[in-house]
């Protein structure tokens, strides 16, 4: 768009430019058209002149006649050196004096006649005239190579275009500087909400913008309202939804394993395993929709014990591990990280859960946190989670789709929502993070990684 408009600012700036150097070149035609009448006259004034300059026939039969030139004639020749020629002639075109590349047929009216002739290079105007003079019919032509429409090309080129066209380059790049200083506020506006999170709705502020600019801000203030107010509606559903769901699919929980234990049925027991999905369902839309960017923008962080943290999940988790007799062992030093305490239990937990639920039995699974290593030198080490299983693993091409929302990898073994590592991917993104998904190592596995602040 900035690109369009900018050379539409150009174009509609160097077009008047444009079109005065040619009117400049048109008013200097029209002038050396003018001179070039005014020429003309001064050469039809100049061949009387050249007539009377003969002043005797010649002494013998065939010799030329007795020449004087007179002296505005002699002045016309001497102003224009190099640039002027004259020849007399019979009517036989006979050459009597002058040069003899003027020499032509004789016109047959003693009315002056004019043409333009190139002769060594120089574009001469001519004027050709049958006079009577003191030594009979002469016919007498005489050349201007000063005529200013012979140079009028030379002129144009080097007076009037050589001089507009840099005078254009010149501006050229003037309006260019020009225009990309006036345009940088709507550059910057633009930088400003292509660095923006999908999230970050934030108002822009009004006033650090030009006033030509602020309507457009003033509506993208608008834009960014009424969609954060669409998007907290949303969430506040969800939440709500979630919440009021959470209190009778938990006692709908505890009624079917109850029933579950004493009934012995198969179809009790897979009656069981939906309603513990639901659980979890409801559970992961309630701790999505509070993750969610925005809800938790009041809420200052506060430093969090990681090692304290990776063994409470240890400690939940140790039964699942038992039931599928996977070695759910812990890594972990004493670091600090800043964040939000609960969420970070709620990012570690699905990592843990995910890792579970998709390793065989008799795997491993590994809990760990510490200090990383920088990923630049100079930079600081950052504290990390981690949790690292030798299940099947992701492809490349799935690492990026499973943090989407209720995306599954086709053929993945038991029963699932989708949202776990989506989950862990909205808690990281909130604490200026994101997960990393790499391979535990050559023969397959996943690591999840997620760096957080010291």
């Amino acid at each position: 768009m900035l690109s369009g408009l900018r050379r539409r600012l150009m174009a509609m700036l160097l077009t008047p430019l444009l079109l005065l150097a040619l009117l400049s070149a048109w008013l200097d035609y029209r002038s050396a058209g003018n001179a070039a009448v005014r020429q003309d006259s001064q050469l039809v004034q100049m061949v009387p002149l050249l007539g009377d300059s003969i002043i005797a026939p010649g002494g013998e039969p065939g010799d030329p006649p007795v020449l004087l030139l007179a002296p505005p004639f002699e002045e016309f020749l001497q102003e224009r050196a190099g640039l002027a020629a004259w020849a007399i002639s019979d009517v036989g075109a006979g050459l009597l004096h002058g040069d003899d590349w003027l020499v032509g047929s004789p016109p047959a009216t003693p009315e002056p006649q004019f043409h333009s002739e190139e002769h060594e290079g120089v574009t001469y105007r001519i004027v050709v005239q049958r006079v009577n003079t003191a030594a009979g019919d002469l016919v007498l032509a005489l050349a201007d190579g000063s005529d200013p429409r012979q140079q009028w090309l030379r002129t144009v080129l080097y007076k009037v275009m050589a001089p507009n066209l840099v005078l254009l380059v010149a501006a050229a790049f003037a309006i260019n500087w020009a225009v990309r200083q006036a345009l940088r506020p709507l550059i910057q506006i633009k930088e400003a909400v292509e660095r923006r999170s999908p999230r970050d709705l934030s108002p822009m502020d009004v006033l650090a913008s030009p006033e030509e600019v602020r309507p457009l801000v003033r509506s993208l203030n608008r834009l960014f309202a009424l969609v954060e107010a669409q998007a907290e509606s949303q969430r506040r559903f969800v939440a709500d939804a979630a919440h009021q769901l959470r209190t009778p699919l938990a006692g709908l929980q505890a009624q079917v394993e109850a029933w579950a234990q004493t009934a012995g049925d198969p179809k009790i027991d897979l009656l069981r395993d939906a309603t513990r999905r639901t659980s979890q369902l409801a559970s992961q839309l309630l701790a999505l929709s509070r993750a969610d960017a925005g809800l938790m923008a009041g809420e200052p962080m506060q430093p969090v014990e990681l090692k304290a943290l990776c063994e409470s999940i240890l400690q939940e988790h140790l039964d699942a591990a038992s039931a599928k007799s996977i070695d759910l062992g812990l890594d972990a030093a004493a670091v600090h990280a800043v964040g939000h305490a609960w969420l970070l239990r709620e990012l570690l937990g699905n990592l843990v859960d995910n890792a579970l639920k998709y390793t065989p039995a008799g795997g491993t699974v590994t809990i760990r946190c510490g200090l990383a290593s920088p990923r630049r030198p100079g930079d600081a080490s950052q504290p990390f989670l981690e949790v690292e299983d030798d299940g099947p693993g992701l492809a490349r091409d799935e690492r990026e789709r499973v943090l989407a929302r209720f995306y599954r990898v086709p053929g993945s073994p038991g029963e699932g929502n989708g949202l776990g590592l989506a989950i862990v991917d909205e808690i990281a993104r909130m604490h200026g993070s994101h997960v990393e998904l790499q391979p535990a190592g050559p023969d397959g596995g996943l690591r999840a990684t997620v760096r957080l602040a010291a």
